[in-house]
């Protein structure tokens, strides 16, 4: 925590705002009457109203990973190892309007967004080769997003990474030596603190938390244990999109509507019962950048003071 750079929340929000989108794009491959110019639909989900969809699915025409090819592992010359970049990646569209933030949704909208993740996530993880779903967004060009109409994507690969096998290591240490799920402690630590809690509802928690790595990285945290966010019910759905849409409006309001990422963090495919994990939301505005220090140590340098940005974030009005 760098005290001698901290900046007060207020003037995190000092960015220019962004010019104002169409509600439509003729050249976009998201918005209606382009489907033609993307993959065969996964998903669709449509307004019985209207006829027209509003969340679509797809695989991304320009992929990380493809369902193709093996997931054996080869040797090079003994030392090194390499694989097949086997895996799903798919594109979920959030809405049919080209300028609707997911913040400015109505709950509703909101919660068909969960549910397609949710419907996705489910049958992605039945298929043989997978080891573990990841469902993020990126919004805006400094959190790698190259497309301006709201979406989604999710990938899923055939092992799990060294990142979040660490996380369960250690969350694995916790519940021998406890009992108790690490990610639960902490969110019940934070509740009882209050300093870092922005907002909290009878199912979910919301707070940015101890020592952050990020200016006002905020999580979501279920208050009933599943490890898998595929086992969350569609009532765990509803009651959370009023918690994102208000969390990602306080952002949009209080940070003049910034650059974030967020991830959805579950247990690897096969794991999905365990009782030393829990399902969780985390949210990175991209308002700093790593430099030098930062990639050379390994260590995050956060300008912010979590229990000052909580508190801006809590009074704040939307």
């Amino acid at each position: 925590m760098a005290r001698e750079r901290a900046k007060r929340p207020h003037r995190f929000s000092s960015r220019q705002a962004r010019p104002e989108l169409p509600v439509f794009s003729p050249s976009c491959p998201f918005c209606p009457g382009n489907e033609a110019m993307t993959p065969s639909e996964t998903l669709s989900y449509t307004d019985e109203g209207s006829g027209r969809w509003q969340v679509r699915a797809f695989a991304n025409r320009f992929p990380a990973l493809t369902p193709g090819g093996s997931t054996v592992r080869r040797e090079e010359s003994g030392f090194f190892v390499d694989m097949d970049g086997t895996g799903i990646h798919e594109v979920i569209v959030e809405t049919p309007a080209h300028n609707q933030a997911l913040a400015l949704q109505e709950d509703a909208g909101v919660k068909d967004v969960l549910s397609a993740y949710h419907e996705r996530y489910n049958a992605v993880s039945r298929i043989p080769f997978v080891r573990l779903v990841i469902i993020f967004k990126n919004q805006g060009a400094s959190a790698g997003t190259s497309l301006e109409h709201p979406h989604s994507q999710l990938v899923a690969t055939p092992v799990v990474p060294k990142h979040i096998r660490t996380q369960c290591e250690v969350a694995i240490r916790h519940y021998d030596s406890t009992g108790r799920c690490i990610y639960a402690d902490m969110r019940d630590h934070e509740l009882r603190a209050g300093t870092r809690v922005v907002m909290e509802s009878e199912e979910f928690a919301v707070f940015h938390p101890f020592a952050s790595h990020h200016p006002f990285e905020t999580w979501i945290v279920p208050k009933t244990h599943q490890a898998c966010f595929g086992n969350a019910s569609a009532e765990d759905l509803e009651r959370l999109a009023p918690v994102l849409r208000t969390t990602l409006l306080k952002l949009y309001r209080g940070l003049n509507n910034p650059d974030f990422n967020y991830v959805i963090d579950t247990a690897p495919v096969g794991e999905e019962n365990k009782d030393y994990y829990l399902w969780h939301l985390r949210i990175i505005p991209r308002l700093t950048e790593a430099a030098g220090f930062e990639i050379g140590s390994g260590i995050n340098i956060n300008t912010a003071l979590p229990e000052e940005t909580a508190r801006f974030m809590r009074e704040l009005k939307v």
